[in-house]
């Protein structure tokens, strides 16, 4: 305020009226050499020089005379306006306006908002853009440097971020999440764009605002400032808009840039400016009005401009991005009628989301640890957390209880019995994965006995949701040729010595009892995919489900090119184009022997063993 108030005394009464010329101005105020008048451009008579000894006069009887040598890259035609001048044809603001501006905009307005939010010795290059390097588990950096941009973007954009395999939505964020090479003539900004996109949609809110912070807000591009905002706002992260509002200014005039920038503004050290701003935008309807009272709400955190805000849910119809992001931004949590019909992107920003309580976040963490989001890791942790509090009671907590004892049951009968109670208490497919997921440790654990044949199924789906193949392959001599877990652990192993027969296959047909043979279609699509099926049995078993492995389309041709290219990172974007649906019923065994077959040939074998096992288990 103290800056407003200087600039409303002096310099904002000279911009109100004529624009004070630089030759009006005190000389204490102009940078050296510009505190004397501009020569005149008339002819002037030289005066002739003082006499001086004949031996100190230049050789060529000439007066020298001082040379500007002009900054490389100025150019010639114009000086560049000084910091405190209007550009050229810019209207002048009225006073009132002025002392309505914040100091940002008011930076703007005189020219000296900067143009980075790095210093230049700390900014950072756009050739490789990403948060995981190839020694590191990411893809190979230059493997989309030399595609076609338009089939990339067509990968990125096209996928609506809904796969139906866990371990294929893994693969998936492994692949955006790579420091890579953008494609051949595809902006590098406008590719981190497309990738945080999808990993947004996908309900990887935490990737992707870990991919938007490598690019310096100085860099970015409308579509990347874009894909920031989508970001921010799915990891409630309101304020880590700021930097990028910050050197962008005033380049975007929509309702949510502009409120956005007053709780920027409010919490860069002007509270009272910004809820001002907050107000005018009340006034436009910016925002719908529960909108403006939660940013009010959680603008007023910052300084001392606080006010009471009373936030009602009535006439509120659903959920929309920032109106959550605020809720829960501020402490409180959407109406429960509003979370059970939202998308599952609300469900997937929750369980990653420390400010929700535990309750609310276990059950998200059951859909966005079944969609790949969580880990089995994650979740133990997170029931931990559930188990130590002790005013924590219902469902949850009772799932607490038994995966401690799950762990550390006296027998292992006992500790069957507690993961079957765990895995029992799904409500729906969906959720009774997630506790597979949840108790794939566990799982690990229990003794290879015959006891528990009927279970088995159930722990080696466990273990390898979260990739212990080893742990699950010790239970080989107990399963029975064609039984679901023979199938589960034909796919999974590393490596095979003989191929299936069709005997093996027609006993796993007979006891089939998911909808129109699924799981016998995606065991052929997977052992097909892997090479691990005799071709004679092949063809007799593919001509009894009456499928057609060979057919041919767009996306298959592409992804068959993309393997013979041995291109790991179009593969996996490919692939993840390919599995797109809200549940198995929507996968093909087409698409699955297609994936399985090209994510094996380019060194992913055993992302393809595990997606191949899972398409059996959930079949």
């Amino acid at each position: 305020m103290k800056r407003l108030a200087l600039l409303a005394g002096g310099a904002l009464l000279a911009l109100s009226s004529a624009l004070v010329v630089a030759q009006d101005a005190p000389e204490s105020l102009l940078p050296p050499g510009f505190d004397r008048p501009r020569p005149s451009r008339q002819p002037v008579t030289p005066t002739p020089p003082p006499s001086r000894p004949a031996e100190a006069a230049p050789a060529s009887g000439s007066v020298s005379v001082p040379v500007v040598q002009a900054l490389p890259g100025a150019g010639s035609a114009t000086a560049p306006a000084g910091p405190g001048a209007m550009p050229s044809g810019a209207r002048i603001p009225s006073l009132k306006e002025l002392e309505a501006m914040s100091p940002d905009e008011l930076d703007e307005l005189l020219g000296l908002k900067p143009h980075s939010d790095m210093p230049a010795a700390a900014r950072r290059s756009l050739k490789q853009v990403g948060v995981l390097a190839s020694f590191e588990g990411g893809m190979p950096s230059a493997s989309l440097g030399h595609q076609s941009p338009e089939l990339v973007k067509a990968a990125l954009d096209g996928n609506k971020g809904q796969l139906v395999s866990r371990w294929g939505h893994i693969l998936l964020r492994r692949a955006l999440a790579s420091r890579l090479d953008a494609p051949s003539g595809m902006n590098p900004a406008d590719f981190a764009a497309a990738r945080t996109a999808l990993l947004v949609r996908m309900g990887e809110g935490t990737i992707a605002r870990a991919l938007v912070q490598d690019i310096d807000a100085g860099n970015f591009s409308p579509a990347l400032t874009q894909a920031a905002m989508d970001t921010y706002a799915a990891t409630a992260d309101v304020t880590g808009i700021c930097p990028i509002v910050s050197v962008q200014g005033g380049l975007r005039k929509d309702a949510d840039w502009r409120v956005l920038r007053a709780i920027c503004t409010a919490f860069q050290g002007d509270s009272a400016g910004g809820m001002a701003q907050l107000d005018r935008l009340a006034g436009e309807n910016a925002w719908p009005k529960i909108d403006m009272l939660l940013a009010q709400k959680y603008a007023g955190a910052a300084g001392k401009a606080r006010r009471a805000v009373k936030i009602e849910w009535d006439g509120v119809g659903e959920l929309t991005p920032w109106r959550y992001a605020l809720t829960v931004a501020v402490g409180l949590e959407p109406p429960a009628e509003l979370i059970a019909k939202a998308p599952a992107r609300y469900s997937y920003s929750a369980a990653l989301a420390p400010m929700v309580p535990l309750v609310s976040r276990a059950a998200a963490a059951e859909r966005a640890c079944a969609a790949g989001i969580l880990s089995s890791s994650a979740m133990v942790d997170l029931y931990s957390q559930i188990y130590e509090q002790s005013d924590i009671n219902g469902d949850y907590a009772d799932a607490a209880d038994a995966l401690r004892n799950a762990y550390v049951g006296a027998s292992p009968q006992d500790r069957m019995a507690a993961l079957t109670t765990l895995w029992d208490g799904g409500k729906t497919a969906e959720s009774r994965y997630s506790r597979l997921v949840l108790t794939a440790y566990a799982a690990a654990r229990m003794p290879v006995d015959a006891a528990f044949a009927k279970q088995a199924p159930d722990l080696i789906a466990a273990m390898l949701a979260a990739g212990l193949d080893e742990n699950a392959l010790r239970w080989a001599p107990q399963a029975d040729t064609g039984s679901l877990a023979w199938g589960q652990l034909a796919l999974a192993q590393p490596a095979r010595s003989t191929p299936v027969d069709g005997g093996a296959l027609s006993s796993f047909y007979g006891n089939d009892p998911s909808d129109g043979y699924r799981k016998s279609r995606f065991l052929l699509a997977g052992l097909a995919g892997l090479g691990r099926i005799d071709q004679a049995a092949a063809q007799d078993f593919a001509a009894k489900l009456e499928i057609d492995l060979g057919r041919q389309t767009k996306w298959t041709k592409l992804i068959q090119a993309a393997a013979d290219a041995n291109n790991q990172s179009l593969v996996a974007l490919l692939a993840g184009l390919g599995m797109q649906g809200d549940g198995w019923d929507k996968m093909t065994s087409l698409h699955l022997y297609h994936i399985v077959s090209a994510l094996n040939r380019v060194g992913l074998s055993a992302e393809a063993r595990m997606i191949a096992a899972e398409a059996v288990a959930r079949g």
